[in-house]
């Protein structure tokens, strides 16, 4: 379990469009090729220490035709930010993905004290 002070708590959120392979015939739409997308994030302020952070899916476009797979993730995660990652497999085909993302971790405080003169 983390433990933050609630005094110095950040969070920072975030929805964002991963692609749209359906508009130009993309690998995920058309079922072949890397069936892996992912986009980096930069937070609006840097975090103290790395953050948590929770991912999801908040639009999904897929084809009926076969099994909906989906695993999202968020990978290398620092301070600064990271990388929103959507992952299918075998027959499934994905037009378009949204997911939304919240960080939540400890930032800098006006009371800190900067000892680095």
């Amino acid at each position: 379990m983390r433990k933050f002070h609630a005094a110095t708590m950040g969070v920072d959120q975030g929805n964002e469009d991963i692609f749209a392979d359906f508009l130009d015939g993309g690998e995920m739409w058309t079922g072949e090729g890397t069936r892996e997308r992912r986009k980096p994030i930069v937070f609006s302020e840097q975090f103290r220490s790395r953050p948590v952070v929770q991912v999801g899916l908040s639009m999904w476009d897929m084809d009926n035709c076969a099994n909906l797979r989906a695993d999202v993730a968020a990978d290398k995660v620092t301070e600064r930010g990271f990388e929103l990652v959507f992952r299918t497999w075998a027959d499934t085909k994905v037009a378009r993905i949204r997911m939304n993302w919240l960080a939540i971790g400890e930032v800098a405080s006006e009371d800190d004290w900067d000892l680095d003169v």
